[in-house]
C-alpha cells in the first residue's frame, strides 16, 4: 500500500499542477486571439486613415515608395506603417499572455522588441519627411542655379538632395540607437576624406580645372571684371 502511495502521490501532484495551469493557459489563448483580432483591426484602420490623409502621396514624392519597390515588393510605406502597428499589438498580447503564464524571461525579451518598434516608426517618419524636404531643396537649388546660368545646376541640386538625405538618415539611426556612434564616425571619416581629396585636387593639379569651372558657372561676373 505504501509503495502504491509513493507512485500515486507524485502523479496526483502533477495532475493538480496541470489543473491549476490549464485556466491560465486558456486565458493566454483568449488573450492571443483577441490581440490578433485587434491587431488586424488596427492595421486596417491605420492604413485607411493614412491613405485618407494622402500620406501615400507624401511617401511617393519623397522617393521612399520607389526605394521599397526596387526590392521587388508592391508594398508601400503606408502598408509598412500598418504592419509595424500590427506587430505592436501582437507583441503586447504576447507579453500579457506569457506574463500570465509566468514566463518572465520571454516577457522581458518581447518587451524590449515592443519598445523598439515605436522608435522604428519615428525613424521611418523622419526619413520620409527629410527625403521630401531634400527633394524640395534640390528642386529649389536646381531652378535657381539654372536661372542664373549655371550649367551644372542639376548636379548641384542632386548633391544638395543627397547631403540632406544622409543627414536625415544619421538622425534616424541616432534615434534608433543602432551603432549610432560608429555610423557617425564613419560618416565623418568619409567626409574628411572627400574634403581632403578636393583640397589636394585644387591645390596640386586642379587649379586650371577650377578656373574653367568657375568661368563656366559665373561667366557674367568674371566678364564684368
Amino acid at each position: 500500500m505504501q509503495d502504491f502511495e509513493v507512485i500515486v502521490d507524485p502523479l496526483r501532484a502533477f495532475m493538480l499542477q496541470i489543473g491549476a495551469y490549464l485556466p491560465r493557459l486558456a486565458v493566454a489563448v483568449v488573450v492571443l486571439i483577441a490581440g490578433w483580432l485587434i491587431a488586424k483591426t488596427v492595421r486596417f484602420a491605420v492604413v485607411k486613415a493614412l491613405r485618407a490623409l494622402n500620406f501615400h502621396v507624401l511617401t511617393e514624392r519623397a522617393g521612399v515608395d520607389g526605394f521599397l519597390q526596387q526590392g521587388g515588393t508592391e508594398t508601400d510605406t503606408t502598408d509598412v506603417f500598418g504592419v509595424v502597428l500590427y506587430w505592436v499589438v501582437i507583441l503586447a498580447a504576447l507579453i500579457i499572455a506569457f506574463n500570465g503564464l509566468g514566463l518572465q524571461q520571454v516577457t522581458d525579451l518581447l518587451t524590449r522588441v515592443l519598445l523598439f518598434l515605436p522608435k522604428l516608426l519615428v525613424g521611418l517618419l523622419v526619413i520620409i519627411v527629410g527625403s521630401y524636404f531634400g527633394r524640395f531643396v534640390a528642386n529649389v537649388v536646381h531652378t535657381y542655379l539654372q536661372n542664373v546660368g549655371i550649367s551644372d545646376a542639376e548636379v548641384l541640386g542632386r548633391i544638395a538632395h543627397y547631403a540632406i538625405v544622409v543627414f536625415v538618415v544619421l538622425i534616424a539611426v541616432d534615434h534608433l540607437d543602432i551603432g549610432a556612434g560608429l555610423v557617425q564616425q564613419t560618416f565623418l571619416i568619409l567626409l574628411a576624406g572627400i574634403v581632403l581629396a578636393l583640397a589636394l585636387a585644387f591645390g596640386l593639379g586642379g587649379r586650371d580645372w577650377a578656373a574653367r569651372l568657375l568661368e563656366r558657372w559665373f561667366p557674367r561676373q568674371r566678364g564684368d571684371d
